[in-house]
């Protein structure tokens, strides 16, 4: 399955695609490294679409033909990671002079793993953060992402867990990188 995608900003159109992809993606992608009670659990307050991002316009997504095959994003806010359900808007900007974007929410159809959706989804995230003016990221990251952004460039802060209602907790990283306008593909 060797078709070309594209990359764009996300709408609230795509939000079903997204409720279909991320759980999709997540019991596939993830299921290595977390018991389905886990992913069930995570999907929504871990896994799950940030409506804010799309507002934003920091939310990217990957088609082929119209169909999402992947989506991750970046964030100027506090929030690192989950999806809008049951959590209060933070209202407050970053300010990119002394605190680090966030990347966030990164999905991919299994069916399209391994085929540079997620590479082009950093690149856009990264170079959309440099042209805001940020020269630290960081990302809280399931283990299954840990590979990816360690590829970045990405540097472990510690290794930590993610409290899940009813379920053992969601093991996770917290990685950050420094950036310069040099390092980014524009």
């Amino acid at each position: 399955m060797d078709a070309s995608f594209s990359i764009r900003l996300a709408t609230r159109d795509d939000i079903p695609q997204m409720d279909t992809l991320i759980p999709s993606s997540s019991f596939k992608l993830q299921s290595e490294f977390y018991q389905p009670g886990q992913i069930k659990a995570a999907l929504g307050p871990v896994f799950g679409v940030d409506e804010q991002l799309i507002e934003d316009g920091t939310y990217f997504v990957a088609t082929i033909d119209c169909k999402i095959v992947g989506c991750g994003g970046w964030s100027f806010r506090l929030s690192q990671f989950g999806g809008s359900h049951g959590r209060k808007r933070p209202t407050t900007r970053l300010d990119p002079k002394t605190d680090a974007a966030k990347i966030r929410a990164f999905f991919v159809d299994p069916a399209f793993a391994r085929k540079g959706i997620g590479t082009a989804l950093m690149n856009a995230c990264e170079s959309a953060i440099v042209r805001e003016g940020f020269s630290r990221i960081e990302i809280t990251a399931t283990l299954a992402g840990e590979k990816l952004y360690t590829r970045f460039g990405y540097r472990l802060i510690e290794r930590m867990s993610i409290p899940l209602e009813n379920e053992a907790p969601l093991p996770a990283v917290r990685l950050f990188k420094e950036i310069s306008s040099l390092s980014i593909e524009s």
